[in-house]
């Protein structure tokens, strides 16, 4: 207990108390309902910022405001407000005043929440749930053609496992890193052979699963992944490379096991890299980069690049780079968001505001890699290379700050940095289970 509340009258601490138990089972359902109910998870999210400020008046404790990334992310908020106010229209202004939910929930998670690793491990127990629930109903849907709910897959072959949309990739890999990955680490540096081969073997049937799920971003991330944990871990290496080797044989044979899948992954990949400038997503690009360039300091609001993406005005390329209009001026460049977080922010608050955006994220990113101890903390060493997936510039992604990849990403970047601050031990992820007895009866891998 902190000193400021014990020294406090026992009433305020059991409130206090009270108000960290309700938060703390909040946050545990919040990755259920980014499942299957993004409403709900967001009133989740919601109910945890408000809680967290109650429970900062009621303690005192605000120390959390004088955060270097606070202080930063705080700035980007007012940014994006002023804008939105200054563009227009008044949905874009309530959007961009209610997005600082997003950033109270994050620093909620670091400075109280998740403090006790305790927590860290049953969320990390729940998201390693989740993630066994989505393979589970990608290989159902594979191998019967429909998943529980009877949906079929998606009508571009792609699974969509326990969703009705293509959702499974994306969703896969920030249930996998943080929530299975902190288990394949312990397994893979551990001194017995066998549970080393078990561990690779369960990661490149998690790779296959991705693969077979047919998404091409969320391929790509994954390779990311198995470099960048390859990197970090050196008992990694030789199942990350089977992984690829496996993986790349599995590509080569889509034809026959699933030439809906070979149609996404490859044909239509290759066709979309050479001609990148016409193809949808490059036409979304340049309209956002367009719109950048003519609105330099401010950007066009939270909602503007939804907004205004039909306007005339920005219908042409970038000549100066040897970019031509899009073939079909408005439809061919519009859509709710420029599916890229840096694009995004970009049209949101202007050149000051994607310098804000990338300095939260250095600032992130600085604090988590230097606790990055595999064999100490496998459970931060999974967030970490989460969060390198999140935030990887060249990516296709949802919006940022819309529910559910809001929830995604301020989940596991709050998560991520109070497991950084306080790094826990290889127990912290095994919890009271048999699990945990078999695993210190024969580890010897020392701390």
């Amino acid at each position: 207990m902190n000193i400021r509340i014990a020294s406090h009258s026992p009433r305020l601490a059991a409130q206090q108390d009270i108000l960290n138990r309700m938060a703390f089972v909040a946050t545990l359902l919040v990755p259920i309902f980014l499942f299957y109910g993004r409403a709900i998870a967001d009133g989740l999210i919601s109910t945890v910022a408000i809680l967290f400020l109650l429970h900062s008046c009621g303690s005192g404790e605000w120390e959390w405001t004088r955060r270097t990334w606070v202080l930063v992310a705080g700035a980007f908020w007012v940014l994006v407000l002023a804008s939105s106010a200054y563009s227009g229209p008044v949905h874009s202004m309530l959007e961009a005043l209610v997005m600082v939910r997003l950033l109270l929930f994050c620093a909620a998670l670091e400075a109280w929440v998740l403090v006790d690793a305790r927590h860290r491990r049953w969320l990390g127990f729940m998201m390693a749930v989740l993630a066994l629930w989505l393979v589970i109903e990608c290989w159902q849907q594979y191998l019967t053609g429909h998943n529980i709910e009877g949906f079929p897959r998606w009508s571009d072959g792609s699974l969509t496992g326990p969703f009705f949309k293509p959702r499974a990739g994306s969703t896969f890999f920030k249930t996998l890193f943080p929530g299975l990955m902190p288990f394949l680490l312990l397994l893979i540096q551990h001194d017995d052979r066998r549970a080393r081969i078990a561990g690779g073997s369960a990661f490149v049937f998690l790779v296959l699963t991705m693969v077979l799920i047919g998404q091409r971003m969320p391929n790509l991330l994954m390779l990311l992944g198995l470099v960048i944990s390859a990197l970090i871990v050196r008992r990694f290496r030789l199942p990350a490379i089977t992984a690829l080797v496996i993986g790349a044989v599995v590509i080569a044979a889509l034809p026959v096991i699933s030439p809906p899948t070979y149609g996404k992954l490859v044909l239509e990949f290759t066709r979309q890299m050479l001609h990148f400038a016409a193809s949808p997503y490059g036409q979304i690009y340049t309209r956002a980069a367009v719109m950048v360039i003519a609105h330099p300091w401010l950007g066009v609001g939270f909602e503007g690049f939804r907004d205004f993406c039909s306007n005339p005005a920005y219908f042409h390329g970038l000549r100066a780079y040897g970019i031509p209009t899009a073939p079909r001026p408005g439809l061919g460049g519009c859509n709710l968001h420029p599916h890229n977080y840096y694009l995004q922010t970009a049209t949101m608050a202007g050149v000051p505001g994607i310098i804000l955006f990338v300095t939260l994220v250095a600032l992130w990113f600085a604090k988590i890699v230097r606790a990055v101890r595999p064999r100490r903390a496998p459970q931060q060493t999974g967030l970490f290379v989460a969060f390198c997936l999140l935030f990887w510039p060249i990516a296709s992604t949802s919006s940022i700050f819309t529910i559910p990849t809001a929830g995604w990403v301020f989940l596991i970047v709050g998560w991520a940095l109070a497991a950084s601050a306080a790094p826990g031990e290889a127990e912290d992820v095994l919890g009271p289970t048999a699990v945990k007895f078999w695993y210190h009866r024969n580890n010897r891998l020392g701390s």
